[in-house]
């Protein structure tokens, strides 16, 4: 008799409705959209406000720039059992005394060889005059002075225009000096107070919340500070290769050039094209084409120094961001605040990366993908809020695990009732 076998058992594959697979992925964009304008909203808002209290919250911002280079000296005098009052004179003192000794440096050289500068530049134009009006160019006089002529009535027709850009150059100058008395006071209690801002944060902010303000603020400071010392050690050897440079070859100007190349270094990328742009300019007034460009290949090889060598080691350990985020930085500070939002961007952008990057740390850690001892943590409360987040995992999988989750609160309704639900991808 032939054995019968059973068929063997077939898994049974169980299939979702592809309309509820499409309403789900559309539901869950329609929530992330909601989200997003949300906080495109609010940094709208945030960004209003901000422009509206710009003359007061941009003295701040210099301010707390500047105490970043102040703090260790500061610190050390304090360490030294220096009152605070006063080691945070004597640093500002100090300061002031070096910035306008360096000015008054320049002074003289500026004085003595501006004239003969002049002198150049007049002859220059008279040479580049009787070369025009020879082969193949064929420029005469006439026409040349007919230019100048041209030129001269403009002026005379746009005077009013002039006087009253003038006065407003003026007003911006004073306006600017009141911004520095601002800022000196405001550096003063930044270097006296500062220790005490983050103990005020956390009590106001509460525990959980001041736990990630002073660890982020943490990190922001020591980056701000460490990027604008490394960016004043790489501009001090720039001015110092360039300013060697400009001297063997007999540059007018070669110390101011070269304190300018120092100050322009604090804008990455476009104040070194500028202050390079100027110094072959002045080379090319006082002696010429030839050694306008040796001038130029000088500035070329220290800038391939500096962003092969000095940056790499330097800042790239400072700020972690590429160049190509640096570049787009200074661009757009540039185009909406000119030379104050190209000097800020690149700090503003080196702030945000630290909150960005904490804020992914974060995550990771909430999500189990990192623990507390694979992150490096600058403050004791930054160590609790890490501990926090891995617990929170931790709990999670044990509750998951043995079925003792809390139950689901009840389904409200109503308006903000809609709008929690949301935010906690209710669906």
């Amino acid at each position: 008799m032939e054995q019968q076998h059973a068929p063997s058992a077939q898994p049974v594959r169980t299939t979702r409705d592809r309309g509820a697979v499409i309403g789900h992925g559309i539901s869950w964009l329609a929530r992330w959209s909601l989200r997003m304008l949300l906080i495109a909203a609010g940094a709208a808002l945030l960004w209003w406000v901000l422009g509206a209290l710009w003359v007061g919250v941009f003295p701040v911002v210099l301010a707390l720039i500047v105490a970043t280079v102040l703090w260790p000296p500061t610190a050390w005098l304090r360490r030294h059992r220096v009152p605070p009052s006063l080691a945070s004179v004597l640093v500002l003192i100090g300061s002031l005394v070096v910035f306008f000794g360096v000015l008054g440096a320049i002074a003289p050289s500026l004085v003595s060889q501006s004239g003969d500068l002049a002198d150049s530049a007049t002859q220059g134009l008279s040479d580049l005059q009787d070369r025009l009006a020879e082969p193949p160019f064929n420029v005469d006089s006439t026409s040349i002075d007919d230019g100048v002529k041209t030129a001269t009535t403009w002026l005379q027709d746009r005077s009013g225009d002039i006087a009253t850009g003038a006065l407003s150059g003026a007003s911006a100058v004073g306006s600017g000096l009141v911004t520095l008395a601002l800022v000196l006071v405001l550096v003063f209690f930044f270097l006296k107070d500062g220790p005490q801002f983050l103990p005020f944060v956390r009590r106001v902010a509460g525990e959980r919340a001041g736990a990630h303000l002073t660890e982020a603020a943490t990190r922001a400071w020591n980056t701000l500070g460490g990027f604008i010392r490394t960016q004043a050690l790489v501009s001090a050897v720039d001015a110092v290769l360039i300013g060697i440079g400009l001297v063997v070859l007999q540059v007018p100007l070669a110390f101011a050039l070269a304190v300018l190349t120092f100050f322009g270094g604090f804008i990455p990328i476009v104040g070194a094209f500028a202050v390079g742009a100027l110094a072959v300019l002045v080379a090319l007034v006082a002696q010429g084409p030839t050694t306008a460009l040796f001038v130029l290949i000088l500035i070329i090889a220290v800038q391939q120094i500096e962003g092969n060598v000095l940056q790499p080691f330097l800042q790239g350990r400072s700020m972690q961001l590429h160049a190509g985020i640096i570049l787009l930085a200074v661009a757009v500070g540039s185009t909406v605040f000119g030379i104050v939002g190209a000097f800020l961007a690149v700090p503003f952008a080196a702030v945000a990366a630290v909150v960005l990057r904490y804020l992914s740390e974060q995550v990771e850690l909430r999500s189990g993908a990192i623990r507390v001892d694979e992150v490096t943590l600058e403050s004791d409360e930054g160590v609790v809020a890490a501990v926090r987040a891995e617990e929170s995992v931790d709990s999670a999988t044990g509750a998951a695990a043995t079925g003792d989750g809390q139950a689901a609160p009840a389904e409200d309704t109503g308006l903000l009732a809609g709008v929690r639900g949301i935010f906690r991808g209710k669906h």
